[in-house]
C-alpha cells in the first residue's frame, strides 16, 4: 500500500512540475509589464521622481532616479522575454527592497510583527515576481531557454 501511495504521489508531483513553467511565464509576462509600466511613468515624469527622491532623502536623486527608471523598464522587458532573467530578478528585487526601505520603511520593519502590512505595500508583489524568476529563472517558453539549448548543442557536437 505505501509504495502505491509513494508512486501516486510520484505521478503526481511529476504532473505538477508541467505547470512551472506556464507559471513562470505568466508571472514574466505579468510582472514585466507592470516593472515596464512603472519605468515608463517614472522616466515620463523624471522631474517628479527626482523630487519624491529628494523627499526622501535618496542620495544623489539626480542620477538615482533615471537609473532606477530605466532600470524597471528595461528589466521588465528583459523579464518578459526572458532574457538574463535570473540576473534582472535579482536586480529588480533588490530595487523592490530599496523601495521598501527609503519609502515603506514601516511596512518592512513589520514583516514579523504584522506580516499583513508588509504583504499589503506596494513593493511586495514586485518582489516576490521578481525572487520567483531570480530562483526558478524563466523557464522553458523563454530567450534564456532558447539560448540555453543552441549551446548544449554546439557543446555536445565538439
Amino acid at each position: 500500500m505505501v509504495k502505491k501511495v509513494a508512486a501516486l504521489y510520484a505521478h503526481f508531483s511529476n504532473a505538477a512540475s508541467w505547470l512551472q513553467s506556464p507559471l513562470l511565464l505568466v508571472v514574466r509576462l505579468y510582472w514585466g509589464w507592470q516593472f515596464m509600466q512603472t519605468g515608463w511613468g517614472k522616466l515620463q515624469h523624471l522631474d517628479r521622481v527626482i523630487g519624491f527622491f529628494q523627499s526622501l532623502g535618496i542620495p544623489f536623486p539626480g542620477i538615482n532616479a533615471p537609473l532606477v527608471a530605466g532600470m524597471e523598464f528595461f528589466g521588465g522587458l528583459l523579464l518578459i522575454l526572458g532574457l538574463g532573467s535570473r540576473l534582472v530578478g535579482l536586480i529588480l528585487a533588490f530595487d523592490m527592497l530599496v523601495a521598501y526601505w527609503t519609502a515603506d520603511r514601516a511596512a518592512l520593519s513589520s514583516v514579523f510583527s504584522n506580516p499583513g502590512n508588509f504583504y499589503n505595500a506596494d513593493p511586495y508583489t514586485f518582489m516576490f515576481a521578481s525572487l520567483l524568476v531570480f530562483i526558478f529563472g524563466a523557464g522553458l517558453f523563454s530567450l534564456d531557454a532558447i539560448i540555453a539549448r543552441r549551446f548544449s548543442k554546439k557543446l555536445a557536437n565538439s
